[in-house]
């Protein structure tokens, strides 16, 4: 539906700000060509009319350019609170970085992050951010001014710089998740990036997750991974050593005598986590790290749209 946007090629030019700011005008330009033509780019001032209201705030220009209809927001209407989190563990560095993997899950979800902090800005909402591995690394305030939007690219591009694989640093989510449960303004939108690589049981989980809602807050989850390594385990077959970033222990094997209980082992783990997310209503992506951060941008807007 969009053209895929070369980030790497665009970071070349610029600083994360610039890079964001491109992959959402080519985001919006994309939008304008696509079926999602009138889904509102112009977030904070208009949405669709619902069958039934009044008509008295009807944007007749707007409909006479795009043959629907449209109501004027006013400005209580608009404001969203959005909390983005990024995990940090040890296996959100794979791949590592070289010339056939320019980018790795901590790239990319950083990257998306910035994007969508530019949307954020375009739609006058609220954005913090909180970085975690075994502990909270980072945790901002949620606010609007422009100089916090500053602040947010700078912390993000301070995190893009730490590319070096920190090795034994496990994912803590549940804790992380009952901290932002607890510490938010409810209602608000969580964004959470994370391979959900984590020991943790799915029942702690489960109840992290139970908290968020509790608390009445909108939860959205990108369950970020390279899909043709981690999914489909497609490597070479010749012996091969794997290594696990969060606790350092080493294997060796022929990749083709595990690939089928290897990936019956993580479609069942993915199929019950997003089970459960479908329980409590809370939205489960699978993003893939060879694919645009223009998908993340849809997704964050169907999600807006379903709670405003």
């Amino acid at each position: 539906m969009y053209g895929k946007i070369d980030i790497q090629e665009l970071a070349k030019f610029g600083n994360l700000e610039f890079v964001a700011k491109q992959v959402v005008e080519g985001f919006i330009t994309g939008m304008h060509r696509s079926p999602f033509h009138g889904f509102s780019v112009e977030f904070a001032e208009h949405r669709l009319y619902n069958n039934g209201e009044s008509t008295k705030h009807i944007d007749w220009k707007l409909f006479a350019k795009t043959d629907k209809l449209f109501v004027k927001r006013y400005e209580e209407e608009t404001n969203l609170r959005c909390r983005m989190i990024l995990d940090m563990s040890s296996s959100m560095y794979f791949p590592e970085l070289s010339e056939e993997y320019p980018l790795n899950k901590i790239g990319f979800s950083i990257y998306a992050m910035a994007s969508l902090v530019e949307i954020l800005k375009k739609q006058r909402d609220g954005v913090g951010l909180t970085a975690f591995s075994d502990e909270i690394k980072l945790d901002t305030a949620v606010k609007t001014s422009s100089s916090h939007h500053r602040r947010i690219y700078h912390e993000l591009e301070q995190l893009m710089s730490e590319q070096a694989v920190n090795l034994n640093k496990p994912t803590k989510l549940t804790d992380i998740l009952h901290n932002v449960a607890e510490n938010n303004h409810k209602r608000s939108l969580i964004v959470i990036f994370s391979d959900f690589f984590s020991s943790e049981s799915l029942d702690d989980i489960t109840d992290a997750f139970l908290h968020l809602k509790h608390n009445k807050h909108e939860v959205l989850l990108f369950n970020v991974t390279d899909k043709k390594h981690e999914i489909d385990f497609d490597f070479p077959n010749k012996p091969t050593t794997f290594i696990d970033l969060e606790t350092g222990e080493k294997v060796k094997l022929q990749p083709n005598e595990l690939k089928k209980s290897y990936k019956a082992e993580v479609e069942k783990k993915m199929s019950e986590l997003k089970m459960k997310c479908s329980q409590f209503k809370i939205d489960f992506i699978d993003a893939d790290i060879q694919e645009g951060v223009e998908f993340v941008l849809q997704q964050y807007l169907i999600k807006r749209q379903k709670i405003i």
